[in-house]
């Protein structure tokens, strides 16, 4: 049934595995280069001819046909614009799901379908579905679910959340079964110790190498500000723009006896309220807030009545483990998630992502925190969540 395979090849270790792993299955693969972003980084070089370049070498080494495709306009108009307008309305976006909803499982889905009469695709992500890494288990007019991948630490069904059933049932994930030490000794038995040791890309992919604040400040303009402590309501600093900022965010002001963290920012007033270290109470909440929430599967049988609570786990950033939560139907077809442990800094525009044990159910964009401890005049409780990385902090500045 699938025997047209079409890839997106990124020249990474992963995609480039992907496409050696399909051609070891007896699949007609034919890889495709997305060039999404085409600007130079701070020293001159275009990463995404480096890029291209890894594909062809990769491609030419394994035999298999290299496309390359233009979806800079589309990235634009559906992942950038949004970037943009989410800092400025004071929101904290990702990118990285919007891509994939928007470009590699939508744009680039279409493409090999319609102009590539692909069977089906296939990408180098660490993602399962109940279909089999190579469609295995395909059944027509039968929905699929999303799973973790085995290498937990490496899943990227969280950027995965808002993805559409059409593409997702005709997509291979040959990686979904693998860790990414295996993957780079895959690719070194073939050959490619080139791809193999590349340096892995982390963060936003139109950033580069430079920081968030030297990047940002090419397309937003300046908006000077106050910075004010939400104990004392007075002003502490000046701050060069509301964009530049997201909650839970280590300020530069110095004086006070602990660190300041960004708690809340009024786009209104242009004003960034913040807290004294990293654990203030004013930072952790057990409630929020989303929009109507994407459902990869379908709605929870135990969401059908508005009365009713789904109980199941909650995760806001990629890298975090997912905690319990009970979710309710708001009227409006927004969910209230109740998180069973307090979590630091949740932030309007992120998303919340929700798992039953291996399965990925789908997400939301968040809307606002709930009531924070310190409104409640609560404690930190023992059970709080909260990141390594911030523990860390909070032990050395305590």
């Amino acid at each position: 049934m699938f025997k047209n395979i079409v890839l997106g090849m990124s020249g990474g270790v992963d995609s480039s595995v992907a496409a050696l792993l399909l051609k070891r299955n007896g699949f007609n693969v034919t890889a495709v280069f997305l060039r999404n972003w085409d600007t130079a980084d701070e020293t001159g070089k275009c990463l995404a001819d480096e890029d291209y370049r890894d594909a062809d070498y990769v491609c030419k080494k394994l035999d298999i046909p290299l496309i390359e495709v233009n979806f800079v306009k589309e990235y634009w108009n559906d992942v950038f614009s949004y970037f943009l307008d989410s800092y400025q309305t004071g929101y904290t976006p990702n990118p990285d799901i919007m891509c994939n909803k928007n470009i590699k499982f939508d744009k680039f889905y279409n493409y090999a379908m319609h102009n590539l009469n692909a069977d089906a695709v296939a990408t180098g992500h660490y993602a399962k579905t109940s279909f089999g890494p190579y469609l295995e288990n395909y059944k027509e007019n039968t929905k699929v679910k999303l799973l973790r991948a085995a290498d937990n630490r490496k899943d990227q069904t969280f950027f995965m959340s808002q993805v559409n059933q059409d593409p997702l049932q005709k997509c291979m994930f040959p990686l979904g079964d693998f860790k990414k030490p295996d993957v780079k000794k895959i690719a070194r038995e073939a050959g490619l110790d080139m791809i193999a040791n590349k340096d892995e890309s982390m963060g936003i992919c139109f950033i580069g190498s430079r920081t968030f604040q030297n990047f940002i400040s090419e397309y937003i303009e300046n908006k000077p500000g106050n910075f004010v402590d939400y104990n004392t309501g007075k002003v502490v600093a000046q701050h060069q723009g509301i964009h530049y900022w997201t909650l839970g965010q280590r300020s530069r002001i110095h004086g006070g006896p602990k660190p300041y963290y960004v708690f809340q920012k009024d786009v209104e007033t242009n004003t960034i309220l913040v807290v004294q270290g990293p654990c203030h109470t004013a930072s952790f909440t057990r409630l929020l807030i989303t929009s109507k929430p994407h459902w990869i599967y379908g709605k929870p049988k135990q969401l059908e009545n508005n009365w009713n609570v789904f109980n199941c786990e909650f995760k806001f950033q990629h890298k975090d483990s997912t905690s319990p939560c009970r979710i309710f139907n708001s009227m409006n077809d927004r969910l209230i998630i109740a998180l069973e442990k307090p979590h630091r800094a949740i932030s309007p525009g992120q998303f919340a992502v929700l798992y039953t044990e291996e399965e990925c159910l789908g997400s939301a964009s968040i809307l606002h925190p709930g009531p924070s401890l310190h409104s409640l005049g609560e404690t930190l409780p023992r059970n709080v969540y909260v990141s390594k990385k911030i523990r860390d902090v909070a032990v050395h500045s305590a």
